[in-house]
């Protein structure tokens, strides 16, 4: 066989071929960036909430060195960004000199941070906003068309590697409400409790980022994850589940089996689905077993004790309580926030996490702009 002369080369993005977190090939896809464009200091990127109109922090490359950790904002409160949404245009910022006078909090922290000049890329999947991509750098005047050009491949290429992640965590979402579907059980909870536990656990999380480390890419997971937490009572009989009046014993046995069937549905859905390296999936495994366990060691399925207990999963517990006691129910009334919030204290450090409990009643405002903003279906 002829073999000619060969180069070798090295593959500056390699890494991201690797079964590897999103957030480290966002890491290395800078670290390519930066061979070329040293001056890009941060790669950053937003999602944005459809049902809200939030932007929120998600990603981002540069270590430490984060002004925006754990931030969200109304995209009407950030009308440079929203022009670029109308415009369907990328914005250029050569010199953030120009951004001093800004009123918003987010610019206020990114001002604060030193950076000189910015570059921002709407991020589309099928013509489908779904948030942005900035390139920060620490000199003035550096873009320029030619580096706009390249740097728009790196964006593009991200924005698919973040599209992906979030199309599978939709397909393993979509492969569970098809599994319910086809067995034709159904769970008398509803899509605005769903909507507003799931909320009610990003404020949670929030909160106690700094006390727990939890960086935005966990809490966008935990948010895109809680509403799955019930997922085994897909294999409950309906006429346990759906039972309007108090259970017995037996039921009561039979209906608590739902978390460990939820982790087992779970596991057999990201083997049949090949989906074994998407990120925090063991964030998801715990949600769906252990929402049920007690500070106390007194819940189930295995009798976990406080710190024992993921803390994912105790911000859930607190999450779907307070929203099952503050919605109507065959069998009860809503409750108002002021007589949940007592519920919550006598069940804080018994059944629920006294830090995930205090957490939720620190941002009543939120919590009320939550209820009203995802009424509760009708019966």
């Amino acid at each position: 066989m002829e073999t000619g002369n060969t180069t070798p080369h090295q593959d500056i993005l390699s890494k991201l071929n690797q079964e590897i977190p999103l957030k480290e090939k966002l890491v290395s896809a800078h670290q390519a960036v930066q061979e070329t464009f040293p001056f890009i200091v941060r790669i950053a990127i937003t999602l944005y909430d459809h049902s809200t109109g939030i932007l929120k922090t998600y990603l981002h490359s540069s270590g430490e060195d984060n002004p925006l950790d754990n931030y969200q904002a109304s995209l009407d409160d950030a009308p440079s960004l929203k022009a670029i949404l109308d415009q369907g245009l990328p914005r250029v910022i050569n010199n953030m000199l120009t951004l001093e006078d800004g009123t918003s909090e987010h610019t206020k922290r990114i001002g604060r941070q030193g950076y000189a000049a910015s570059y921002t890329l709407p991020m589309f999947n099928n013509g489908t906003f779904m948030g942005f991509i900035f390139f920060n750098s620490n000199e003035q005047e550096v873009f320029n068309e030619k580096i706009l050009r390249e740097l728009d491949l790196f964006g593009h290429l991200i924005s698919l590697m973040v599209i992906n992640e979030i199309a599978n965590i939709n397909i393993l979402t979509a492969a569970i409400k098809t599994t319910g579907s086809i067995t034709h059980v159904r769970d008398p909870e509803t899509g605005s409790h769903l909507d507003r536990m799931s909320r009610y656990c990003r404020l949670i999380a929030q909160e106690l980022a700094g006390q727990y480390q939890l960086d935005d890419d966990y809490i966008e997971h935990l948010f895109m994850f809680s509403p799955l937490h019930d997922i085994g009572k897909i294999g409950i009989p309906d006429h346990i589940l759906l039972k309007p009046d108090g259970l017995n014993e037996e039921e009561r046995s039979i209906m608590n089996t739902h978390t460990t069937i939820g982790r087992e549905m779970i596991d057999k859905i990201i083997d049949n689905f090949s989906l074994d390296n998407l990120q925090h999936i063991d964030l998801l495994r715990n949600i769906a077993q252990y929402h049920h366990e007690y500070i106390n060691g007194k819940g189930y399925p295995e009798g976990l004790r406080g710190d024992q207990i993921p803390i994912e999963a105790r911000i859930v517990a607190v999450a779907d309580v307070f929203d099952a006691l503050t919605s109507r129910r065959p069998y009860k009334e809503a409750w108002d926030t002021d007589r949940a919030f007592e519920a919550l204290r006598q069940m804080s450090g018994e059944k629920l996490d006294s830090d995930c409990v205090q957490a939720l009643i620190n941002h009543r405002d939120r919590v009320e702009q939550i209820k009203a903003q995802f009424l509760e279906d009708p019966y």
